[in-house]
């Protein structure tokens, strides 16, 4: 997809953050961007804005998207606003779920709704919208590095490895659809997830575990955590990456190698577990 220019998007969680840098870039390219999230005055804002910089043809529509039935609307929605589309961003994600000891079935219920969840439906809806013009197109998904190396999240970190799996094994299935498939694996950006639970949606209020303590040990590192947050990388950075990666088919999509060490450790610690099993004949 290497002209972009006159094509359709599809970009959940854009009213803010990575999903509005990603909606951003894509305008300023020339595509036409459906933006969709559950803030709904946000995402006014969102499309004023971008309408106002960019001149681009975008739109909004309002949806929760742990809702198979709203995201299944939001598609209709685009395709008879713009008859086509040719991208799916899946980038709608929420942080929290608890801690070990301390999470519920309503967190965890929640975070794998939208962080993952949403994504398999993303390509069951969206994938064959895109295969039946027959002019090709690009899934792109936000997992995160904790889709590589888990944290204390548990939540979080089956969510976003889940991303990962998902994105690589459907890369082989859709290539001959002419459909390429990217995941997106952001380190320490600017946004809001770690004021997640603001969008709670009602049918899980009072069920996603506590919120985060104000004193202690997690305390300390929640607020150093915003503290890097505050002034991690630019959002629209990460967008114009994604739109690089579209336009050449990347399977990866990194922002910077901050955690790349980690990473390989890792795999050697995986490499490891093999070397310590070499030479041995497996019983039959």
């Amino acid at each position: 997809m290497k002209d972009l220019s006159g094509q359709t998007a599809f970009v959940t969680g854009a009213a803010s953050g990575i999903g509005l840098g990603i909606a951003t870039a894509l305008s300023q390219a020339g595509v036409k961007v459906m933006l969709c999230d559950i803030e709904e005055e946000a995402l006014k804002k969102a499309v004023a804005d971008l309408k106002t910089r960019t001149n681009a043809d975008v739109d909004a529509v309002k949806a929760d998207v742990s809702l198979k039935s709203e995201l299944q609307a939001a598609a209709d929605a685009t395709v008879a606003r713009y008859g086509k589309i040719h991208i799916l961003v899946n980038n709608a994600g929420v942080g929290g779920g608890g801690v070990y000891g301390d999470w519920t079935d309503g967190g965890w219920s929640w975070v794998l709704g939208v962080n993952l969840m949403a994504v398999i439906w993303g390509f069951e809806i969206f994938g064959p919208l895109i295969e039946a013009h027959g002019e090709g197109g690009q899934v792109v998904s936000t997992a995160s590095v904790s889709g590589l190396i888990a944290g204390p999240t548990p939540a979080y970190d089956v969510s976003k490895y889940g991303v990962v799996a998902l994105s690589e094994g459907m890369r082989g299935v859709l290539a001959p659809r002419k459909i390429g498939v990217s995941v997106l694996c952001p380190g320490i950006i600017r946004t809001q997830i770690l004021s997640s639970r603001r969008n709670v949606p009602q049918r899980f209020a009072g069920a996603v575990g506590n919120p985060p303590p104000k004193e202690g040990p997690r305390a300390e590192f929640i607020k150093a955590l915003q503290g890097r947050i505050d002034t991690g990388i630019d959002p629209l950075y990460v967008g114009e990456l994604v739109r690089e990666a579209i336009e050449n088919d990347w399977p990866y999509i990194f922002t910077d190698t901050e955690h790349e060490p980690f990473i390989d450790q890792r795999f050697a610690a995986i490499k490891q577990g093999f070397d310590r099993i070499r030479g041995r004949t497996p019983r039959r």
